[in-house]
């Protein structure tokens, strides 16, 4: 495993001439004609142990969506194939002719596919059972992670809070808190579709309807807001401008989730016949570390969510940021159960859980041999100003998984160059189509790169590439990226030369 302390010695100790231990001229060009400084960009290319080219890579950046692949690799070897997060059901209360006499108890257990789908299956399991109306309070059990509410108090990371890309995870998130949204519009009205169906959620808009382009609706967009009246009935209302003669449709994070999953359940349950006389509130914080089975409580109900590498091809090929934040917090909090598909780590007390799952990734690094100096992994999905890494340390990551038993896994969870995920319109007709697999990450000055590309001898390569600058818009960064990428798959090895 190659260690940043290593990198000068194996540039020189492999005899690799300067020509290919730096930026290929492909990249340099476009750096240059975009006015991007090559020291801006960070990339290293490792053919088996052999480095192939190296510019800036020992340097920590902000790799964007590229952090995700630390995220996965160590998920999938901490965790294996077979974990599933589980969401449940419980309560310590008798069912007598038909009414539960106890509050009935959601429990989270970090269930990437909690949506309002499985909630009305889980709730007609109860109906099944002959319960019809639960004389109690819904609790919401979210205590597996800590904080239990990570979202609230959290700064904005960008103008965009409320779209789904922005939504902070906790271990109890239904339908990813979001409201589907649907604008239509003429000349002169515009029609409003919200789902799911919330019991006393309406939609509303003071939106005004422009002349404009449709494909930049988002210009005229403007931060919505909810309100609630005396009697407890809530208010989604959207601002801005739209254009005239356009349909969008789109989904926002908007109302607090217990106010979301009060409403659901409510509209839930009572579409299947049922009737609850009580409120809908959060679990306290007993000081005690969540178990697997809960002492006084049984499971009425419970499902349990996609293997992990089916959610891991969702983090990676569509850069999923919540689904990675899931996970990320699943890390410090979770192992895997053949027969639940998971369940709590054994702890002594509640731990923070993003702390705790720092360290895991910090000890799998270690294992592997990977210098994590100056490396910052702060909630997995590199939706962060904070982030860092070096391509050089991300690159022995994806060393490391190469290997990995898990390895087919891994890379089927990256996007395939030319074909689908973050990728599928970019690399169109070159060496790398249909048989790179790349993660990409993007932020407003960062473009970054990493996975694995074949090159012409079909001899498969690491590659990682950052670029952090103010400069990398209008597809500038993304050019240079790409070229290192096409550079790669065009290659050569041959005895004693490093790359042609």
């Amino acid at each position: 495993m190659l260690r940043p302390v290593l990198i000068a010695a194996l540039l020189a100790g492999l005899g690799l001439s300067t020509a290919y231990a730096q930026l290929p001229e492909s990249v340099s060009v476009l750096l240059r004609s975009a006015n991007i400084p090559e020291d801006a960009m960070g990339a290293i290319v490792l053919r088996g142990n052999t480095v192939v080219m190296s510019h800036g890579a020992e340097r920590s950046m902000q790799p964007a969506s590229t952090m995700k692949l630390v995220t996965t690799a160590v998920g999938l070897e901490q965790l294996g194939p077979t974990f599933r997060g589980r969401t449940e059901l419980r309560t310590s209360a008798d069912v007598i002719n038909g009414v539960l006499k106890g509050d009935l108890i959601l429990r989270g257990g970090a269930d990437t596919d909690f949506n309002a789908d499985v909630l009305e299956h889980m709730l007609q399991t109860l109906r099944n059972q002959g319960i019809v109306k639960i004389k109690g309070d819904l609790i919401l059990d979210r205590q597996l992670f800590q904080p239990a509410r990570p979202d609230i108090g959290a700064p904005p990371f960008d103008e965009s809070a409320e779209f789904r890309y922005n939504v902070i995870p906790d271990a109890l998130l239904l339908n990813t808190n979001l409201l589907d949204i649907e604008l239509s519009s003429t000349t002169q009205q515009l029609n409003l579709l919200m789902l799911p169906a919330l019991e006393n959620v309406t939609l509303t808009s003071d939106m005004t309807l422009v002349k404009g382009s449709c494909a930049r609706w988002e210009d005229g967009w403007r931060p919505p807001e909810y309100r609630r009246d005396t009697g407890g009935k809530l208010q989604v209302i959207l601002h801005g401008t739209f254009p005239q003669n356009c349909h969008k449709a789109f989904s926002i994070n908007v109302l607090d989730r217990n106010d979301y999953a009060d409403r659901l359940f409510r509209s839930t349950w009572k579409r299947l016949g049922g009737t609850i006389t009580g409120s809908v509130r959060e679990a306290p914080n007993t000081g005690l570390p969540p178990v697997a089975e809960p002492v006084g409580t049984r499971m009425l109900a419970d499902h349990v969510a996609r293997a992990l590498p089916e959610v891991l091809r969702d983090i990676n090929k569509s850069s999923d940021n919540t689904l990675a934040r899931t996970l990320f917090l699943s890390i410090g909090s979770l192992q895997s159960d053949g027969w639940l598909g998971s369940r709590p780590v054994a702890m002594t007390a509640p731990e923070d859980t993003a702390t705790r799952t720092r360290q895991v990734i910090q000890d799998w690094m270690q294992r592997h041999g990977i210098d994590t100096n100056g490396m910052l992994v702060d909630n997995g999905s590199g939706l962060s100003r904070t982030g860092r890494i070096a391509p050089l340390q991300l690159a022995g990551v994806l060393q490391a998984m190469q290997q990995s038993v898990w390895a087919p896994e891994f890379q089927s969870s990256l996007p395939i160059v030319a074909l689908d995920g973050t990728m599928r319109k970019r690399l169109l007709g070159s060496p790398a189509a249909a048989r790179a697999r790349i993660k990409t990450g993007t932020l407003k000055n960062v473009v970054a790169i990493a996975g694995y590309v074949p090159d012409a001898n079909n001899r498969q390569c690491v590659v990682v590439a950052m670029i952090n600058s103010d400069l990398v818009g209008n597809g500038n960064g993304r050019a240079a990226v790409d070229a290192l990428i096409e550079w790669v798959a065009r290659s050569v090895a041959t005895p004693g030369v490093a790359s042609q």
